[in-house]
């Protein structure tokens, strides 16, 4: 039986660090993505990967319902136990935060920022505060966050 890696990880994190021939399904995308790709693999081995196994964890959920005729496996410790064993992986030159920790410290340093200058400054200031905590629901309430999309095209994320 032949096993496929399937690597649930955002774009940023695959890019940074990945296993050869492993296939990119962002959990983000696995639902809309995974049941067409799952079909083509009818009798091999699927080992699902993330960061830690948690997000590969939650695509083997999602995948019960259309991984018949797959064999399922999460490999627990993700890529991290991966690269602790010694397993080869493809690492890129560039070294840089993931997306999502960027958007969190750039959210939080706006927010803080917004605080202290409606503290110090002028109280009409709380409105940046107001504004990025309104932007972090719309975020979890569609999917869509803006501001990883802003920070995605910056130089040092893009790929070489």
């Amino acid at each position: 039986m032949h096993q496929v890696i399937i690597d649930v990880r955002e774009k940023d994190e695959f890019d940074s660090e990945h296993i050869e021939n492993s296939i990119h399904v962002p959990l983000s995308n696995f639902e809309r993505q995974a049941p067409a790709l799952f079909k083509t693999f009818s009798g091999k081995s699927v080992l699902l990967i993330c960061r830690s196994g948690k997000r590969a964890n939650i695509a083997a959920s999602q995948a019960a319902s259309f991984c018949e005729g797959v064999t399922l496996e999460v490999f627990n410790g993700g890529i991290t136990e991966w690269a602790r064993q010694g397993k080869p992986t493809i690492t890129s030159q560039k070294i840089c935060l993931p997306i999502m920790r960027q958007v969190q410290l750039v959210a939080g340093s706006l927010v803080l920022t917004g605080v202290v200058l409606a503290y110090f400054v002028n109280p009409s200031f709380i409105f940046l505060s107001g504004f990025v905590g309104a932007g972090l629901i719309f975020a979890g309430v569609t999917g869509f966050c803006g501001m990883a999309e802003l920070l995605a095209r910056m130089p040092w994320n893009r790929s070489q």
